[in-house]
């Protein structure tokens, strides 16, 4: 065997060449952290250590018969192994017209995002220009909305959408989608240009726009294939032509550099197994491949048919469609993709796809069932993550989604059997975050998922994110009911929660306990809230009940019941609970909103409450921080107006 080459630096192009590569991953990346200019001169310790590396390679070589990753190859599987018919082969005859297979073509977006290397220079400039929004172009389809960017402008989209899509997914997206392949393709073309998107006016299926919401699930998807499918063909094309030829050098051609750590790629974040199952069930149809095995098992967990609508329910339509099906919070499963099929819970380590609940990810990445060694090597080479239906996840447990992106990219404690003289450069040089896309889609905004974004997605392609003028939900209101909005001041968003409190004890509660008359509605967006009135109004010995999230049926009808009848006067009732449950609370008289509810729909329903009642009341407090709530309730143009007035009181009627 001649010479190795040495395999070009991670830097920019024409940089120092880097060592030969190392025997581990994680030694390749301490050695880069130790030395980031080292050359193929500067320690011989290391050429030592490399050429220990490169006599176990030999001898894998001479053991197989070929240069391949155990775990991230197909070659195990009969059906993986190509045929000259396949239009789609790595090595068969290439559509040019209509497929970008080339791999060495630039204008594959594929090839592009993957095969340029950034600089630790280039890092350090994009974690300062990360929320610099300096562009923008109209949202197409999205009402009221446009679209802002950070990095370079979006180029304006081809007429082929499809120019970078492989030729079978084209062919059969073609033919499944038809007539509505057009209404996929604008957030598909977001979606393949690499970049971070945040898309946080997404109309969800529940609330009577299932075609908005399938179009936004049909691109991502779409993308989700597309990079796969990109990724295992590049990686089997490599496989085919290490076979056929025994003598390659892999360090001779930058070609062979096409392995993360691990072979999972993209990871669906979703909040109940009714939402996964409709996704991966648009998935396989998505897909050219034969589905082949587990389905009966997937059909079992997760459902056989579409969730009906109950026949007599008094609940709002939304919530009977949101909660349809098994609304378990808990799945983990992987998805394989093979030449001709894909398969349902893969191996992790074999898999292409993650499927997960935060929670259920959150646990895998904690050890599971005590005594269980801790494992989540097989997000280390996560490219894709989708977070879908992110408004839902938030009233969950919003922490367990902030645990599992800490946990991504990181190195993986263990080889699990890749070929690390295939693993690309950029994860060798801990920079696979900032080549990790991120899809956050949400029917509103909230703090954390804004927070989650800028704090915790790099990736060097740019962001992209929404931005809408809200008209208001006042309209929806059926009484005539005098509201009143209070703002209070405060300087911080770190003593934002102290100065609502403090407003509240100091000017508010004075003039509810003054009064004889019963029936206070006080409601609550958060759980921190929720606590701190109820330890508040035990302190002061106020006659309240309580229904949020964590009370018992049998009190939550107690309460209910106290409250209509009189003998509580307060109800201190919270969001969570009233999107877990839609309750009408009778017998509200006045309705005390503490902190407005992050889904705009539930402000006319918590003030239509007081139909009953004949003096009716609506208080509402809220400060300059609480912008991204008030403007879609009372409009964009109001809230700014109301924001920065001098006054400190308003009245809507």
């Amino acid at each position: 065997m001649g010479k190795r080459k040495p395999v070009p630096s991670a830097g920019a192009r024409g940089a120092k060449s880097r060592p030969k590569r190392p025997k581990s991953a994680k030694q390749g990346a301490e050695l880069r952290e130790e030395n980031p200019q080292l050359s193929e001169h500067d320690d011989e310790e290391t050429v030592d250590t490399e050429s220990r590396a490169l006599e176990a390679v030999q001898h894998e070589k001479k053991s197989n018969g070929s240069f391949q990753g155990i775990v991230q190859s197909d070659e195990d599987d009969s059906e993986d192994e190509y045929d000259a018919s396949n239009g789609d082969a790595p090595g068969g005859t290439i559509n040019k017209g209509n497929d970008c297979s080339d791999e060495t073509e630039t204008s594959c977006s594929f090839h592009r995002h993957v095969s340029r290397i950034i600089t630790n220079e280039e890092v350090k400039a994009l974690i300062k220009q990360n929320s610099k929004f300096r562009w923008e172009m109209p949202a197409v389809d999205i009402p009221r909305s446009k679209w802002v960017g950070t990095g370079e402008t979006m180029q304006e989209a081809c007429d082929d959408h499809l120019h970078d899509v492989k030729g079978k997914l084209r062919n059969h997206w073609q033919h499944t989608l038809s007539g509505h392949l057009n209404s996929r393709m604008g957030f598909f073309s977001l979606c393949n240009s690499y970049r971070d998107i945040m898309h946080c006016n997404k109309k969800p299926f529940y609330l009577k726009s299932n075609g908005v919401d399938s179009s936004t699930m049909d691109a991502y998807l779409m993308h989700a294939l597309n990079h796969v499918h990109r990724t295992r063909d590049v990686v089997i094309r490599n496989d085919a032509k290490l076979r056929n030829d025994a003598d390659t050098e892999i360090s001779d051609d930058n070609t062979y550099l096409d392995q993360g750590f691990t072979r999972p790629k993209v990871l669906f974040l979703l909040p109940l197994k009714s939402f996964a199952r409709r996704t991966v069930k648009r998935l396989i149809q998505l897909s050219p491949l034969q589905q082949k095995n587990a389905m009966g098992q997937f059909k079992k967990e997760f459902g056989e048919s579409d969730d009906e609508m109950p026949e007599h329910s008094t609940k709002p339509a939304d919530f009977d469609l949101l909660f349809a099906g098994d609304i378990d919070d808990h799945f983990l499963f992987g998805i394989k993709l093979t030449k001709k099929s894909i398969k349902l819970y893969s191996n992790f380590y074999s898999s292409d796809i993650i499927v997960a609940s935060p929670l259920a990810l959150k646990r895998k990445i904690d050890g599971g069932e005590h005594g269980k060694e801790k494992d989540f090597d097989f997000l280390s080479s996560i490219e894709i993550v989708v977070v879908d239906h992110a408004d839902v996840i938030s009233m969950q447990n919003w922490a367990h989604l902030e645990a599992v992106f800490e946990h991504l990219n990181h190195l993986p404690s263990k080889e699990h059997g890749t070929n690390v003289m295939r693993i690309r450069p950029w994860y060798l040089d801990q920079h696979a975050q900032y080549y990790r896309q991120t899809i956050l889609l949400s029917s509103y905004l909230t703090p954390e998922i804004n927070a989650l974004f800028n704090g915790l997605c790099f990736s060097y392609e740019g962001k992209i994110k929404t931005v809408t003028e809200y008209a208001g939900v006042l309209s929806k209101i059926q009484l005539e009911v005098r509201q009143v909005y209070e703002r209070f001041d405060t300087s911080s968003i770190t003593e934002a929660d102290d100065a609502r409190f403090d407003y509240f004890c100091n000017k508010v509660y004075p003039k509810i306990q003054d009064l004889d008359e019963g029936g206070l509605l006080l409601f609550v967006s958060s759980y921190f809230e929720y606590i701190r009135i109820s330890n508040f109004l035990k302190s002061k010995e106020a006659s309240f009940c309580r229904v949020g999230e964590a009370t018992s049926q049998q009190d939550i009808s107690r309460s209910r019941l106290w409250f209509f009848e009189g003998k509580k006067k307060i109800l201190l009732y919270s969001e969570r609970s009233h999107f877990y449950h839609r309750y009408k609370i009778r017998g509200t008289k006045h309705l005390l909103i503490y902190s407005l509810p992050g889904r705009k729909e539930f402000y006319p329903e918590l003030v239509n409450m007081l139909g009953e009642s004949e003096n009716r009341k609506c208080n509402v407090l809220f400060s300059r921080l609480d912008l991204l709530k008030f403007e879609r309730i009372v409009g964009t143009s109001s809230a700014r107006r109301l924001i920065s007035s001098d006054k400190s009181m308003f009245v809507f009627c």
